[in-house]
């Protein structure tokens, strides 16, 4: 088998690349899939923070959660391998890698990208996030092209032309989305709606901004692990909500529903 390669990757910070990340990571596990996970953020390190709060807490409470094989991208380890070289040792041997950038314009990250089958970038429904993907007229509220990342995404995609990889899917995520319907959330959708027709990309929802995710990173758990013995949460409306986010989240970076082969 041949993994497919999952890139979180955008160039401006807090939009919540690691909770997605983890997220998908622990919806491919329980669905059974071998999973490799790589965190090329040596800085911050938010993915390889949760996962080791994850073998923390499995290990006290004596639950065998799933877990990632968990590569940390240090300057000690950049030395030595190159990004290609370490994804070849493990793209035989699972189903999936899924990799979290730095929220920068990095080398690595660019490499990550032309890696990439499926890049998901997740934002915020703002206009300073949009301004990542375009430029917007002030006055008219329309279009009027592309922006830094959206031309690196190019870039990358030209590249996988080149090294005659298959395309790129581009998966945009509106992120932390409120419950309530205000006028900026409406404009938003409609220019994102234009702009995924213009520089091709799918357009997907995340997960809602709830407490409860910020608090499950402290025990490296995800919301799909509850249903697990020895973990306690009281079941609520916004629990189930927020685990359907999840798995519609999951249909548009795998490309099928994975709620039945969960455990």
């Amino acid at each position: 088998m041949t993994a497919k390669i999952i890139v979180f990757a955008n160039e401006k910070g807090g939009t919540g690349k690691s909770t997605l990340a983890m997220h998908t990571i622990v919806s491919l596990l329980r669905a059974g899939k071998q999973v490799a996970s790589f965190d090329l953020d040596a800085r911050q390190g938010s993915l390889t923070r949760y996962l080791e709060n994850r073998a923390t807490f499995a290990k006290e409470k004596k639950i065998p959660l799933p877990i990632s094989e968990h590569t940390s991208w240090t300057p000690d380890i950049a030395k030595i391998y190159t990004l290609r070289g370490q994804l070849d040792k493990v793209i035989n041997r699972v189903d999936a890698i899924v990799i979290d950038t730095p929220g920068a314009h990095t080398p690595l990250a660019q490499e990550a990208m032309v890696l990439a089958d499926v890049l998901v970038t997740p934002m915020n429904d703002s206009m300073v996030d949009l301004d990542i993907l375009a430029h917007v007229d002030e006055a008219t509220l329309k279009i009027t092209g592309p922006s830094h990342f959206a031309q690196t995404v190019w870039g990358a995609r030209q590249q996988r032309m080149l090294e005659r990889k298959p395309p790129l899917t581009w998966v945009v995520v509106r992120n932390r989305l409120l419950y309530s319907k205000s006028k900026n959330s409406q404009v938003m959708g409609v220019l994102l709606n234009a702009l995924s027709r213009r520089i091709h990309f799918v357009l997907a929802n995340g997960i809602s901004e709830r407490v409860v995710f910020r608090e499950l990173f402290l025990k490296g758990l995800t919301m799909l692990d509850f249903k697990e013995q020895g973990i306690s949460h009281s079941a609520s409306k916004s629990t189930a909500s927020a685990r359907t986010e999840v798995g519609r989240l999951m249909e548009a970076i795998w490309g099928q529903d994975l709620s039945n082969q969960m455990k």
